[in-house]
């Protein structure tokens, strides 16, 4: 954890973690899933953070990034979930409304991304005064969970194209983070990297907020794709 920071900077973060969470959870369609999910993510958020404060992703020298031990678990876990055939059924009963209004925790997310850069732990270019635009998913998912499910927009297009722009956005950030991280592989924004990720709390963005709002998205076009009438 950053010591040259106010404590209202992490527990402002820690809430949306919470958030994130929380509104997964309650998307999901069955008790049994939502326990499953509470316990798997309890688990995968402690060890992270044990893992997190005992310094282990400081060292960004060594091949492959010891980062990468941070967001490769979470992405095979939703590839298997999105392939595996018994899966289906419950992907197919997911909270539709729910997944989409999850995308409002991309609005304090981006708060707090602004506030990372000004403490000069991020760069610019991560926030929505830079490059990032990843903001306008969550003001946007106010408005089309409004609409397509209050019976004023019925076009299932929409949601779908939605979903596709605001996977879009997300990979625009994910990979201006990547590129920013003081690894072999850095690209960008070297007066100022992204050195927040590697450390508890915020290293849990990565590792717990992106795959759940990729995982939202995802689920949802499955669903809207596939879903018969």
């Amino acid at each position: 954890m950053f010591t040259d920071i106010a404590l209202s900077v992490p527990l402002f973060f820690g809430g949306i973690i919470l958030l994130t969470g929380w509104l997964l959870y309650r998307a999901l369609p069955t008790e049994t899933l939502k326990h499953h999910f509470a316990f798997i993510a309890c688990v995968w958020c402690v060890l992270q953070t044990i893992i997190g404060l005992s310094g282990w992703y400081l060292d960004t020298t060594g091949l492959p990034p010891r980062f990468t031990a941070i967001v490769v678990p979470p992405v095979l876990l939703i590839a298997y979930l999105l392939n595996r055939k018994k899966a289906s059924s419950w992907i197919q009963n997911i909270d539709l409304k729910r997944l989409t209004y999850l995308h409002i925790v991309r609005i304090p997310v981006e708060i707090a991304l602004w506030q990372l850069y000004h403490l000069k732990k991020i760069p610019q270019m991560m926030t929505f005064e830079g490059h990032n635009f990843d903001i306008l998913s969550g003001i946007t998912a106010l408005l089309i969970g409004f609409f397509a499910f209050n019976g004023q927009m019925q076009s299932k297009s929409i949601l779908i194209i939605w979903n596709i722009l605001g996977l879009c956005l997300l990979g625009i950030i994910v990979g201006t983070a990547a590129l920013s991280l003081p690894t072999p592989f850095q690209q960008l924004a070297f007066d100022q990297p992204n050195l927040a990720v590697l450390r508890f709390p915020f290293l849990l963005l990565p590792g717990f907020i992106v795959p759940i709002v990729l995982f939202a998205h995802l689920a949802a076009l499955k669903q809207l794709i596939f879903k018969k009438e």
